[in-house]
């Protein structure tokens, strides 16, 4: 590779580096480049790049980037997986332990996530979590379940009362046809009492 075009990787590393809020590191030797091409496509879909780099340029390009904790994770023949702003790192991480399970030959190594470093433990465990939209429901649930309990609190009294005061419109209806019969028989028609006069 000439000194151009060293620097122009050097350039474009710096960059990702500066600008992804989460990295994950992997080892990628003895995949085939039809595991690599499937690998990437996957992260594709997750919003993410891989990337395989030489560690001499990405050293370079880490400490032109200020991103010093990548350093202890480039030993060996090294990929990166630079999850974009829309990414999902759990579904990154997800593809990248499917990956090292369905080949036996990937290594998860570790990263960065927002800042911080993260061990391939971390990464599996990340991978554990459900899917984005699946912790913004469970979220809202939890935010939503202690309203919907006080709505119910609230309308159960008004519940109450409404199932009280139909119940007595009922028992009034009721008893107005015995109450009209009643009163119709001890009530002297007008008429009679003239004629009777």
């Amino acid at each position: 590779m000439q000194k151009p075009d060293k620097e122009r990787v050097v350039a474009d590393l710096t960059e990702k580096l500066r600008t992804a809020e989460t990295m994950i590191v992997a080892d990628y030797r003895g995949l085939t480049m039809p595991q690599i091409d499937a690998l990437r496509s996957r992260l594709i879909e997750s919003g993410a790049r891989f990337t395989v780099v030489k560690n001499t340029l990405t050293r370079r390009a880490a400490e032109a980037a200020g991103a010093d904790a990548l350093l202890a994770l480039l030993e060996g023949p090294t990929a990166i997986a630079f999850v974009e702003a829309d990414g999902d790192p759990v579904a990154v991480a997800k593809a990248l332990a499917d990956s090292a399970r369905d080949t036996r030959v990937l290594e998860v190594r570790g990263g960065v996530m927002q800042g911080r470093v993260i061990s391939g433990a971390d990464v599996d465990a990340l991978a554990k979590l459900p899917p984005l939209d699946v912790l913004r429901g469970q979220v809202i649930g939890a935010v939503l379940a202690p309203l919907n309990a006080i709505a119910g609190l609230i309308n159960a009294p008004l519940q109450n009362l409404y199932g009280l005061l139909e119940a007595r419109i009922e028992q009034l209806q009721t008893e107005t046809p015995e109450l009209s019969s009643t009163q119709s028989s001890s009530v002297p028609d007008p008429e009679e009492t003239e004629s009777a006069s």
